[in-house]
């Protein structure tokens, strides 16, 4: 069974600014590398199809496929390092509260795809972001 995670995307308020900072952050060839401190003990689960979803200012806007999970360091310096693709899918705004780390996302409550982010397709970032203040989306 595939099982997902979803994360707090802290520092960013959009999928745009997302992507500023890792090309702001990037070296040439380097993968999209997630760091944390908690190791999924589902990983199986996770690799089968799973994704990151990233939270942004209270909602669920984007995902990324989860490609490889990696124990690194020992003891207290011990981490893991999730690889994901670098392609980010748009998903339809979705509430969520607050949280510390990240958590397991059944793929049941996981919020439906709107496309690749740059396709064309869709709202501008800022109209979206009034029309979910707003409570009409």
């Amino acid at each position: 069974m595939t099982l997902h995670i979803i994360k707090l995307c802290v520092g960013c308020d959009t999928v745009e600014e997302l992507l500023e900072w890792r090309e702001s952050h990037r070296q040439p060839g380097e993968p999209w590398i997630l760091r944390t401190k908690q190791t999924p003990r589902q990983v199986d689960a996770v690799l089968d199809g799973g994704s990151l979803y990233r939270v942004y200012k209270g909602f669920i806007l984007s995902r990324q496929r989860i490609l490889e999970v990696n124990c690194v360091g020992e003891g207290q310096e011990r981490r893991c390092e999730m690889r994901l693709d670098e392609t980010i899918v748009l998903t339809a705004p979705t509430p969520r509260r607050a949280f510390q780390g990240w958590r397991y996302l059944d793929p049941a409550d996981a919020p439906p795809d709107l496309g690749n982010f740059g396709a064309g397709e869709g709202l501008p970032a800022d109209l979206a972001r009034r029309l979910r203040e707003a409570g009409a989306w």
